[in-house]
């Protein structure tokens, strides 16, 4: 499966927030000295006066093309088709890579967990009381109209994001008050007491949108219209739900910048757009486009045959990962009444036989997942620590007693395909719920038959389902898969309209904010939210605040895995399966830095991942003509 990559409306107007102040600004004392980045624990790698960032290549020449096919998503994204140039609103379907259009305040630095220094902000300065944070705006920054980039833009996005954004944006600028331009070159930004640890780089990572551009058009509506932007590239040739490129701009006013040397080296980047990935393999093993990021074991273990491959002219690669796997499965909607009971939700996870299925369908390429943080040190294991129970005892009695001892871990199976130990285990569960067996069918405590459909937009993810499935009418319930196409799909999940479905959740190195709108009880009522299984818990409302309380990483790690616990024993989904690597395959076109950064698929903003970090090598492209 993809990677998902991986976000209150005050009562004000757009134009208010935006207004000039109703209040004297800060005394320049009240502030702290100016600083070239920040990061969640104020911990930075790179001095004031770096030069550029350790993983690049400076000697990365310019030019080429990177085409490839979506591997993550953000927002109203879609892997399969795109029909607006508005990706951060709810409506429509937005193309992949619009944030490459975008700049921002700063940028993220893929060798640290969190850090983000300098791009449109040539500096910060921090309140005493760390509530208001002042950008300092470079002189040379402007859109690509040759307009200049203003504190007056930065207050309008910000602001305008908060009313108008996608819910996932809307619910992590809860904690922004506002966002106010001092001058033409200061934008003050105003968080709310308590707020989210991590809020800040949320805000200084956001896209800045022209005021002026926005003044004659409606910004929460979808458009084919390229917007004016002010990043590294432009909207250049597309062609709705088929294809999109993005044109370098050859004289980007940041492109000397420390945080952009290196970077940004293709002239243009072309996303293709397939309904299907099976089909999509097809048109790569073709060159119909140049990198393919591989998530099916099967297809990797048995279709990199084609001549390319055999002759050199397509490379593989398993890239490491080091970054937290997230949490893929298949999450049941506890929004409805078939899966209220969390005994018919263990019964579900014991009927998977996930060793069956990754040695049968994966080519036993994954390793299981057992938590929400997996392939990091935030994972729950063994007993709670003292420092856990102290978050913990607050909730005794109102959390399974589980919580209170070693955290819950999917069962093994004896690779049958049908253990019938585990099934048994799953049986008893279902009748302890009070859902019976009459006449060979599952009934509902109300009497009706239980049946679960499981919603799929990605045909190639079929296969994994089968056996499940089986496995479910072994228990005499009444499982099916509908299998619909991506427009469908995104409208149904956004509206809550499933029993079942898979996703991926992808964490952060420093979770933060972004918990809210996955896990909280407010996102559970949300519509457009990541909380797909529902989960409305105030024991894990209340942990979700003590992750963004957290004042050191040791804090934060004893918080996360308090959270893991709770987490896991409410049972909310089928955990699915991670690897920690990417294997990829590219024709051979391309370089790459020796050692890619360890944050760096979690954390660049761009949805290109590191291979903005990659160039194209013009000997090897002759050589491969050549070759033909």
């Amino acid at each position: 499966m993809a990677l998902f990559s991986r976000r209150h409306v005050l009562g004000l107007g757009i134009g208010a927030l935006s207004a000039p102040l109703l209040r004297p600004a800060r005394a320049a004392e009240e502030f702290g000295a100016e600083v070239h980045g920040l990061s969640v624990f104020g911990d930075l790698k790179y001095p004031a006066d770096f030069h550029h960032l350790d993983y690049v290549n400076l000697a990365a020449p310019k030019g080429g093309t990177f085409s490839t096919i979506p591997s993550v998503r953000s927002y109203n994204q879609s892997y399969f088709t795109f029909n607006s140039l508005n990706a951060f609103i709810l409506k429509g379907e937005g193309a992949q890579g619009m944030d490459l259009t975008f700049a921002t305040l700063m940028a993220r630095a893929g060798d640290e967990p969190d850090a983000v220094y300098g791009l449109a902000a040539k500096s910060a300065q921090i309140s005493a009381d760390k509530l208001t944070y002042k950008f300092a705006l470079r002189p040379q920054a402007s859109f690509h109209d040759g307009s200049k980039l203003t504190a007056h833009d930065v207050a309008f996005s910000f602001t305008t994001l908060k009313a108008k954004g996608h819910p996932l944006v809307i619910v992590q600028l809860r904690d922004m008050v506002k966002a106010e331009a001092l001058d033409d070159m200061t934008v003050a930004v105003t968080f709310a007491d308590k707020r989210g640890r991590d809020v800040p780089l949320y805000v200084a990572t956001l896209p800045i949108f022209s005021k002026a551009y926005y003044a004659t058009r409606p910004f929460d509506e979808s458009t084919l219209d390229p917007p004016l932007g002010s990043g590294p590239y432009k909207v250049g040739k597309f062609e709705a739900n088929r294809y999109i490129e993005y044109d370098r701009v050859k004289d980007w006013w940041g492109a000397d910048l420390p945080v952009s040397r290196g970077v940004y080296n293709f002239d243009t980047v072309r996303y293709e757009f397939y309904r299907d990935r099976d089909v999509a393999f097809e048109g790569f093993s073709g060159k119909s486009y140049l990198f393919r990021e591989e998530f099916t074991a099967r297809i990797w273990a048995t279709r990199y045959d084609f001549p390319a491959i055999k002759d050199g002219r397509v490379k593989r690669e398993v890239l490491p990962d080091q970054s937290p796997a997230g949490a893929q499965g298949w999450f049941m909607n506890t929004r409805r009444a078939q899966f209220k009971d969390p005994r018919v939700r263990e019964a579900l996870i014991q009927a998977f036989d996930f060793e069956w299925t990754n040695k049968t369908i994966m080519y036993g390429a994954y390793a299981r997942t057992q938590s929400l943080f997996q392939n990091s040190d935030m994972v729950a294991n063994g007993p709670p620590s003292p420092e856990e129970l102290r978050l913990l005892e607050p909730f005794r009695g109102q959390v399974p007693d589980e919580v209170f001892g070693p955290p819950f871990v999917p069962p093994v199976s004896d690779g049958s395909g049908q253990d019938r130990a585990l099934l048994r285990k799953a049986s008893q569960l279902l009748n302890e719920a009070g859902l019976v067996i009459k006449d060979g069918k599952r009934l509902l405590p109300n009497g009706e038959v239980f049946r679960l459909e499981f919603l799929l937009d990605e045909p190639s993810f079929q296969p994994h389902h089968a056996p499940f499935i089986k496995n479910l009418g072994t228990l005499g319930i009444d499982a099916s898969l509908r299998l619909v196409d991506a427009v469908q799909y995104r409208a149904r999940v956004e509206d809550f309209d499933f029993d079942m479905t898979t996703e991926r959740l992808g964490i952060a190195a420093t979770p933060g904010d972004s918990m809210r709108p996955t896990f909280s009880s407010q996102a559970a009522a949300t519509k457009g939210s990541y909380n797909l299984a529902g989960i409305a818990d105030p024991a894990i409302d209340a942990l979700i605040e003590k992750i963004l309380a957290a004042d050191t990483r040791a804090d934060l790690t004893t918080a996360c895995r308090a959270f893991d616990r709770v987490f896991r024993a409410g049972r909310y989904w089928v955990p699915h399966w991670y690897r920690a690597n990417h294997p990829v395959a590219y024709w051979d076109v391309f370089g790459h830095p020796e050692t890619l950064p360890r944050y760096q698929i979690d954390n660049y903003s761009s949805s290109v991942g590191e291979r903005i970090l990659w160039w194209y090598d013009a000997a090897k492209a002759a050589k491969l003509e050549q070759a033909k």
